[in-house]
């Protein structure tokens, strides 16, 4: 294969950068840009070498080279880490050398499709090293390093290898049909065939609570102008990131930050206050926040309770109706402005001025977040999993069916065997290039 070369560090001013080359040529190529006591090529696998990296006579900087021999590497190919000095210009220097010397510019994930493709890893673990980079909660990382480690493909090997066997014993069984042998108890397959099925449908409706792990937990902010929308979203960040003024409508757009509570990214969206307005300006942001409301997996309907506590209640009720999906909480404001009788359970109260009751908001936003991660089982399914595993999940219903009502073993098997494609589809046994492309295409270039 031809030999690839990106940087496989973060761009940027810091105290190193590594630049990555794999391919056939990768250690004659290094070699050609690299002087030290030996030759790259005389060393052994899982080696490293100080020395000097030079364009032509050039110096560029002293590096660190570490030494991968194919097939004990990541791409399954020859393997070259150089480790430079971080910074912007460094490790372009070194990395347009390396193209001068016969290497080409890797794609968005080539490392890891050359780690599929040399059978290193399946494609729940190529998955799983973009879930492990990408995570936005401490439990996402560590369920996506199981699942590197190879967790998820066995259990699904292990099913669908049973799947076969299923289908198997029941093509075999026609083998006998003349002789009215029955090789299978019906009750056993039937068992076997619906705990499968169980198990493909729960997992496939774990993807919305595996979704919050990876992408974190979006929370917008509702509310009328003035109801002190924007001072909350910068007290939960206890910084000033939005305007706060007395003036309606000074959130034109949207305003998006994190914060982390009990583990998980809390993605805090501050919305324009929804309002008539003939301002186009403003009417065009009051049009995104319903953009913005729709993926939020919390709305935060903010009132002002000096004008009364009952001020918001329509908007309330509009938004608990048009966005069914989402945890809606009604958040009593600027309590600090009037003397409260009695707080209703069914508000939270809150002075975003002055601080009372965030702590409480916190704790309200942190439990909804992780009671919203219940159904995960132990797997971050992604839309393509679980869209496979749904498919799975309904031709095991149909063998099911066919099973009860007493159709030919032909046609159990039939759909048996379509669930157990499904699952190898999954872990990538049979694949094809546009699925390649889909999920590659996700990655960064030096992964």
């Amino acid at each position: 294969m031809t030999t690839i070369t990106a940087l496989a560090t973060p761009p940027g001013v810091s105290g190193i950068a590594v630049v990555r080359l794999s391919g056939d040529n990768a250690i004659e190529i290094a070699d050609n840009c690299f002087k030290s006591k030996s030759k790259l090529s005389e060393l052994p696998s899982h080696s490293v070498a100080y020395g000097k990296f030079y364009d032509t006579q050039q110096l560029i900087d002293n590096v660190l080279i570490t030494i991968f021999r194919k097939p004990n590497s990541y791409t399954g190919e020859d393997v070259i880490e150089i480790s430079c000095h971080g910074g912007y210009l460094v490790a372009g220097e070194i990395i347009s050398t390396l193209l001068k010397h016969g290497a080409r510019p890797a794609e968005p994930g080539e490392f890891t499709k050359r780690a599929f493709l040399n059978g290193k890893i399946d494609l729940t673990q190529v998955e799983a090293v973009a879930d492990i980079i990408h995570s936005s909660s401490v439990k996402g990382v560590h369920t996506s390093a199981r699942q590197l480690a190879g967790e998820f493909t066995t259990r699904l090997k292990e099913l669908r290898n049973r799947l076969v066997e299923i289908a198997g014993l029941l093509e075999l069984e026609l083998d006998f049909a003349d002789e009215d042998i029955e090789l299978l108890d019906r009750n056993l397959i039937k068992t076997r065939i619906e705990n499968t099925q169980k198990y493909c449908k729960e997992l496939a409706e774990s993807y919305k609570s595996a979704e919050i792990l990876r992408s974190g937990f979006f929370v917008g902010i509702a509310g009328y102008p003035n109801a002190g929308k924007s001072k909350l979203f910068n007290t939960l960040l206890q910084r000033n990131r939005a305007i706060v003024s007395e003036i309606p409508g000074t959130t034109r757009d949207y305003l998006e930050e994190n914060i982390m509570l009990g583990g998980i990214i809390i993605r805090l969206i501050d919305t324009a206050g929804i309002r008539d307005s003939k301002d186009v300006i403003e009417i065009e942001g009051i049009k995104m926040v319903e953009s913005i409301l729709k993926q939020s997996n919390m709305i935060l309907v903010l009132n002002d309770i000096s004008i009364s506590e009952n001020h918001s209640d329509k908007l309330y009720h509009e938004i608990k109706e048009k966005y069914p999906h989402s945890n809606i909480q009604l958040i009593q404001n600027k309590i600090d402005l009037i003397e409260i009788q009695e707080r209703k359970p069914t508000s939270i109260y809150i002075s975003a001025k002055m601080g009372d009751g965030i702590e409480e908001l916190k704790s309200v936003i942190e439990q909804t977040a992780k009671l919203n991660t219940e159904r995960l089982q132990d797997v971050l399914v992604n839309q393509r999993q679980a869209n496979l595993l749904t498919q799975a999940s309904i031709d095991l219903e149909n063998a099911i069916n066919s099973l009860q009502s007493g159709l030919s073993n032909e046609v159990i098997a039939i759909d048996i065997r379509n669930s157990a494609q499904k699952l190898g589809e999954i872990t990538g046994e049979s694949w094809s290039e546009e699925v390649l492309n889909t999920v590659f295409g996700k990655f960064c270039i030096g992964k």
